[in-house]
């Protein structure tokens, strides 16, 4: 079913490229939709495209189960990455179907419509929705790379317009999210199962530096306030404590920019992005007071001026400890390696964290390689992941 649904959206360099709201991506959520009927399934979307599969409770009222990820993708990206934890989730469904009937509490399982944020400006649109922490103000005016206006792309792919159901939700007893690790702590430690214990707290910022542009030739060094130079002290700084605070914490500089950018000009003015994760929210906050309060230092020892802007500011989400336990205990019985960690990424998981009990699992991600046509998982831990879920589902809903 992989390579089946890669098929939607296949790239010339056999990765897959599904936005939120093209043709790839709405003919993707078709074929979901087609084979989850042929399932035995009850279909339906809600009003942002979100696709979801029920089986329902034999008792009438019960709260539902919800398992699944997200549909979309980056720009020629891997055909596991969001799509392997909806297909686990149907070929779950159907399992439990076909060998146990109905179930006590409903089981659903959602092909979410977005959460890369490749297309648009916004991430988590899916489960984002669906929780309540996004609406239809928080899209007005956003525009893709080719103007295309949200609202107007949401349209024409047939929500929006209050034809499918509200989606927000009420009824949820818990999330569980299959998905590929994205990493190579799994397969590096031989381990067939994650179970993560949170989902790490990000901070980003812009730093800008501002100095004095002036000739390179005739500008002795002890006068300069060189923009750059003081960037890369900063940087060093950063790189350095983020090595010394934890093992757990990590801190990266992805962007650098320099006025004016000329190889005989000393830079005036330079700006450079910070991305800092951890799964403790006191960590952070400890370590971004040390290190910016040593920006400020070092920015003065070279005569320039630093200026710090958080433009994000994600706070940790742990997981359902008592999710997490059922996981360990059908792992320990079937002597299934597996290994608890937290996750470095942000994944739907994020989101449901805080609205409901959320369970993420990870299979191994073969050398850590994710959001390129080079990810790869093994059919092996495809179907440990698979049949964990199952497993999981059942003492759950049965």
């Amino acid at each position: 079913m992989v390579e089946w649904l890669a098929s939607y959206g296949r790239s010339k360099k056999n990765g897959v490229t599904r936005t939120l709201y093209t043709k790839n991506w709405q003919s993707a959520q078709l074929a979901l939709e087609k084979r989850m009927e042929e399932c035995g399934l009850q279909v339906y979307y809600d009003d942002v495209g979100n696709l979801f599969g029920r089986l329902s409770a034999i008792e009438e009222n019960a709260t539902t189960i919800l398992t699944g990820s997200h549909i979309d993708t980056v720009i020629d990206g891997g055909k596991y990455d969001g799509a392997y934890g909806v297909i686990a989730g149907i070929i779950a469904l159907q399992f439990l179907k076909e060998h146990y009937g109905l179930p006590k509490k409903n089981i659903e399982v959602v092909s979410l419509c977005e959460e890369e944020g490749s297309r648009f400006p916004m991430t988590y649109w899916g489960s984002g929705s669906m929780t309540g922490v996004k609406s239809l103000e928080d899209v007005q005016g956003l525009t893709d790379a080719q103007g295309i206006p949200f609202i107007e792309a949401m349209q024409e792919a047939g929500f929006g317009k209050g034809n499918y159901r509200d989606p927000k939700r009420n009824d949820l007893d818990c999330f569980i999210e299959l998905h590929i690790e994205q990493g190579e702590v799994l397969e590096r430690e031989q381990k067939s199962i994650g179970i993560v214990s949170h989902i790490v707290g990000q901070r980003r910022y812009n730093v800008t530096v501002i100095g004095e542009s002036n000739h390179a030739g005739t500008t002795p060094m002890a006068w300069r306030k060189d923009a750059m130079y003081t960037a890369a002290e900063l940087i060093q700084h950063l790189i350095q404590k983020a090595k010394e605070t934890s093992p757990e914490l990590v801190a990266t500089v992805g962007q650098i920019f320099t006025e004016p950018n000329l190889s005989n000009v000393i830079p005036g003015k330079t700006t450079f992005s910070i991305d800092i994760r951890h799964s403790e929210e006191h960590v952070l906050d400890e370590f971004c007071h040390d290190v910016f309060a040593q920006f400020v230092s070092i920015s003065n020892k070279h005569q320039t001026q630093v200026t710090i802007h958080n433009w994000m500011n994600e706070k940790p989400v742990k997981m359902s400890e008592s999710l997490s336990e059922i996981s360990e205990s059908i792992l320990t019985k079937e002597q299934i390696p597996f290994k608890k960690m937290t996750s470095g990424a942000g994944h739907d998981s994020q989101i449901f964290g805080s609205f409901c009990p959320t369970s993420l699992l990870f299979v191994p991600s073969h050398k850590g390689i994710s959001h390129s046509p080079n990810e790869f998982t093994r059919t092996e831990d495809l179907e440990k992941g698979i049949q964990l879920l199952i497993k999981i589902l059942y003492t759950l809903a049965y």
